[in-house]
């Protein structure tokens, strides 16, 4: 299922494949600035002392894998210094990185990110709807996890779908407190024995969710601990390209037979609510240079109370000020600012017209280019 994605003497990406080895000679191997997101799910470094046990005296299936397990704090920390390195190198300009972890280690690694150079965008609560109880009685239930979201450096840019988490929150800007269930049930992926496949299986809607707000289709993501799969299940299914790393065979194994049947959403559903800051920017004088509008026209404000001549350049004039629409406008009302666009309309058959209609036919129009 290997496909490669190269520019003119670049190194082939190994696209929706799972690599075998260490993440981090695994992502050195990789050309620079190749990635567009970064899902990491490291180890958590849990410390735990003995087998933990329910009030019923049975014993908790809980995280003692060789690979979650280090000989001191200096050791996890060089461990994060070294694979935060290679993804800080994999990444494009405007790429971005999300981390997952408990308060076991979210904290050492957000410190290690920062020093890093990358620019946190967030911080997100993943509040487990369902968490395992504390069966010692001794603490708090430790009912969420942390997500951390940073751009590769300050000032970077980064996708942000913010119309798309805002539909699928039902209209509602999307916060950063996220109550979604722990894998249970038919996602929860069994071995041979029957028993968990992996002990810290992510949820397919938290992936969802990330992918949806924060890569678009044929985006490249990125997961140095794959696991079973689960960040390129989603990406699979939401028209990405991802690559994995993943050391333990039996992790490596459960993943491709998942992998194997997950089927990409069509075309059409895989499109997204985009943010009107992403559509095409028209400036004003296209609408003059297309002959939609001539210079010498009136525009008049939609409450009806100023209007404006349309010069020649793309500017107006309206009564002592002159400028863009949107100055005009603002000047005008007495407002620090206006969108021109949504103020002004002009007349055409009697009929008020908004001069946004006219923008909104240019930009379809470009949409229907071919690429």
């Amino acid at each position: 299922m290997t496909k490669t994605k190269t520019k003119k003497g670049a190194t082939a990406l190994p696209l929706n494949t799972i690599l075998n080895g260490d993440c981090v000679d695994a992502m050195n191997a990789l050309p620079a600035e190749s990635v567009d997101l970064i899902f990491a799910d490291p180890p958590y470094n849990l410390q735990l002392r003995g087998d933990l046990h329910r009030p019923d005296n049975s014993q908790v299936d809980a995280v003692d894998d060789a690979w979650d397990q280090f000989a001191s704090f200096d050791a996890y920390d060089l461990f994060t210094r070294d694979w935060l390195k290679a993804a800080q190198r994999l990444l494009k300009p405007n790429g971005a990185i999300w981390v997952i972890g408990s308060y076991h280690n979210v904290f050492r690694v957000g410190a290690a990110m920062q020093d890093a150079g990358f620019w946190i965008l967030n911080d997100v609560v993943w509040r487990k709807s369902n968490p395992m109880p504390n069966f010692r009685g001794k603490r708090l239930t430790n009912a969420h996890e942390t997500l951390i979201w940073a751009s590769k450096g300050e000032g970077a840019k980064y996708t942000f779908n913010y119309e798309a988490l805002k539909a699928l929150n039902e209209g509602v800007q999307m916060r950063s407190d996220w109550v979604l269930p722990i894998c249970t049930g038919h996602e929860r992926l069994k071995d041979d024995k029957g028993d968990k496949a992996h002990p810290t299986q992510k949820p397919e809607s938290l992936l969802h969710r990330v992918l949806l707000g924060t890569t678009n289709p044929g985006d490249v993501v990125l997961d140095p601990f794959f696991g079973t799969g689960t960040t390129g299940a989603v990406a699979k299914m939401l028209g990405r390209d991802f690559i994995g790393i993943e050391r333990e065979v039996a992790y490596r194994e459960v993943a491709e037979k998942r992998l194997a049947k997950v089927r990409k959403f069509d075309r059409e559903a895989l499109q997204v609510t985009a943010s009107k800051r992403a559509e095409p920017r028209v400036p004003f004088g296209q609408l003059i240079e297309r002959g939609m509008l001539r210079p010498g026209e009136e525009l008049f404000s939609m409450n009806k109370r100023f209007k404006a001549k349309v010069r020649a350049d793309g500017t107006l004039v309206g009564g002592d000020h002159r400028g863009s629409i949107h100055q005009v406008g603002a000047a005008l009302e007495g407002a620090p600012s206006c969108n021109g666009w949504t103020y002004w309309c002009i007349k055409r058959d009697g009929k008020p017209i908004s001069i946004d209609v006219f923008r909104q036919q240019i930009r379809a129009e470009m949409a229907e280019r071919p690429n």
